[in-house]
């Protein structure tokens, strides 16, 4: 199938950019900054390049509020912070290496398994029994008196749910998975010791891990950390051990910028409550759909949905992509549908969507 125009991409990530990014892109492909060259063919130790880097930090922290109390790495390897964060953060535990953890879907599972490789991971609640569509009360969480850290993901995006605030867990350092809503919505830097993510959803294309860690965590890695792991050797060599994804840090540079255009932060949530909103109220009042998430705890960036008849899932999709709303087919691991609705997704897109669905329930 092919199309003449731009679709609406509802891909989980990596994901839709805005198209004012990838035009940009285009057109200094070939010849960036008038080097005659394009930015993935330079040394990273250039100064031109190592110009794009300090303002991709400076623009982040501008955008996130970051105080200089926080160490901001950009790395490879995506899910291997899963094992990075146990070996640089559990060692601080007061009896040895352990932690927390809050399940609420696959990928704070992940962390969960990845972490007892390492030290005691405690599971100090989960949702698993509910099958991941909701956030288990605050007060039945089973936390240890004596762990180096709790770990929580913010946003789930297979499963679609999203913790709406950061939770308190007294004194012992929190850590944020916010791979899925990094820059959808202000938060408090100052309440987590590290904020971890992927470039691929709501900044930029795959490549580039972003990980915001307060200094004072820093060095107190295990023996056993490989060097490209380990935080502190990272924060003295500016992310740079190795030849780090230039392109990805130069993209979302490119992200960052367009956000800042946006009127940042605070702009674009209003935006993205106002996209959830649109397309949470239409599924409450179908026949044919239906969420099944914890109200309290939707996701404003991974809206899943079922079909009530799941006979219809294959023509759904058929008639979907047909209309250019590609990529709604939920995870493996979850089944149904899921509508990634990320920063660059455009109101137009989720309006678009909606009109289908209702068509599309009309002649079912």
């Amino acid at each position: 199938m092919t199309f003449d125009r731009r679709i609406f991409n509802f891909a989980a990530g990596p994901a839709t950019l805005p198209e004012e990014v990838l035009k940009q892109a285009a057109d200094e492909m070939l010849n960036w900054q008038g080097l005659g060259t394009s930015v993935m063919e330079i040394s990273h130790r250039s100064k031109e390049f190592m110009a794009v880097y300090e303002e991709v930090l400076q623009d982040l922290r501008t955008l996130m509020n970051i105080p200089d109390t926080y160490e901001i790495l950009l790395l490879q390897g995506g899910i291997g912070q899963n094992a990075a964060i146990p070996m640089n953060l559990m060692p601080s535990a007061k009896k040895g290496p352990k932690a927390d953890f809050i399940v609420t879907g696959v990928w704070s599972e992940k962390s969960f398994k990845e972490a007892q490789k390492y030290g005691t991971a405690n599971l100090a609640a989960s949702s698993a029994a509910e099958k991941f569509n909701t956030i288990p009360a605050r007060s039945t969480w089973q936390l240890s008196d004596d762990a180096a850290y709790v770990h929580y993901c913010a946003n789930e995006t297979i499963g679609g749910v999203e913790f709406p605030d950061v939770p308190n867990v007294g004194n012992t350092t929190l850590v944020a998975d916010i791979s899925s809503n990094i820059l959808s919505k202000e938060m408090d830097i100052t309440k987590c010791g590290v904020w971890f993510g992927g470039a691929q959803k709501n900044i930029g294309p795959s490549g580039v891990t972003i990980v915001i860690v307060r200094k004072d965590l820093l060095g107190h890695s295990m023996g056993i950390t490989p060097t490209i792991w380990d935080w502190s050797v990272q924060a003295n060599t500016q992310s740079m051990i190795n030849t780090p994804p230039t392109f990805s840090i130069y993209m979302a540079g490119l992200g960052f910028k367009w956000l800042l255009k946006q009127g940042g932060v605070k702009a674009i949530e209003k935006r993205n409550q106002a996209k959830a909103d649109l397309l949470y109220n239409f599924l409450d009042q179908s026949s044919l759909y239906e969420n099944r998430v914890t109200k309290e705890y939707r996701s404003r960036m991974n809206v899943t949905f079922f079909l009530k008849d799941e006979n219809l899932n294959a023509e759904f999709l058929a008639q979907s992509n047909a209309a250019g709303l590609a990529a709604l087919r939920g995870h493996k691991a979850a089944g149904g549908m899921r509508a990634s609705i990320y920063n660059a997704m455009p109101l137009e897109g989720v309006q678009a969507l909606i009109e289908f669905m209702r068509d599309f329930e009309r002649r079912a």
